[in-house]
């Protein structure tokens, strides 16, 4: 039986499922036609695109169910074609989303991206997260810090500690269990005079058996 994309986004509290998935399908013909002259993804079939990208990203709202109700400014570093933010975008209007990549053509694409899907909650920053972490229009701006896919979470924590926002502003990154695991023990000596305490979710399946994923995220101590 094939992946239902529409009845996932639904247990993950989207409002407008169909919506949502009639902007996937618009988002896959984008990655894909770009694809062919930029090197984006290698998941290019339909269904796995839409497991491995689509649900995978989609995931976080269904352990942090916050993101489907509340007014949350999340900064995704690293974020490549567009994943996770380009799908949290689409799901989720009340988020205020700000994709940061270094290489230009990839920031470039999530920007164009965002404008024709129409996304209006989408600020895409072309630049390194361990510059912009000392500047003050990024200094404790954002209730989320994300990222899927892009580096161990010590380095991503290293280079962008100073994004969220004080007291209530933490990182959820998206990992394996065994990246969850090789990372812990460093960002428990990376915190260990900071108020600072780092959990992992319970593991949990993506859809037709396509990997074991779960949360690492911060919070207070």
């Amino acid at each position: 039986m094939a992946f239902n994309l529409k009845e996932f986004a639904i247990g993950c509290g989207l409002h407008d499922p169909e919506g949502f998935v009639a902007g996937v399908d618009k988002l896959y013909e984008l990655v894909i036609e770009t694809n062919k002259t930029m090197n984006l993804t290698r998941i290019v079939e339909p269904e796995e695109f839409r497991i491995k990208h689509v649900a995978d990203s989609l995931a976080i709202a269904r352990e942090f169910p916050e993101f489907a109700s509340e007014y949350l400014k999340v900064a995704d570093i690293g974020c490549g074609a567009g994943f996770p933010s380009l799908v949290l975008a689409m799901a989720f209007p009340n988020l205020k989303v700000t994709p940061i990549d270094s290489t230009g053509k990839k920031a470039a694409f999530v920007d164009h991206t965002a404008q024709a899907l129409g996304l209006r909650n989408v600020n895409v920053v072309n630049g390194r997260s361990c510059e912009l972490n000392r500047r003050s229009r990024f200094k404790h701006q954002f209730d989320v810090v994300t990222a899927r896919a892009v580096a161990p979470a010590p380095v991503i924590y290293g280079d962008a500690d100073n994004f969220p926002k004080r007291k209530t502003g933490r990182f959820i990154l998206y990992k394996t269990p065994e990246q969850a695991a090789e990372d812990l023990p460093a960002l428990e000596i990376m915190c260990a005079k900071l108020p600072i305490k780092w959990h992992v979710t319970e593991t949990f399946s993506l859809p037709e058996n396509a990997g074991k994923r779960l949360f690492l995220y911060s919070g207070e101590a």
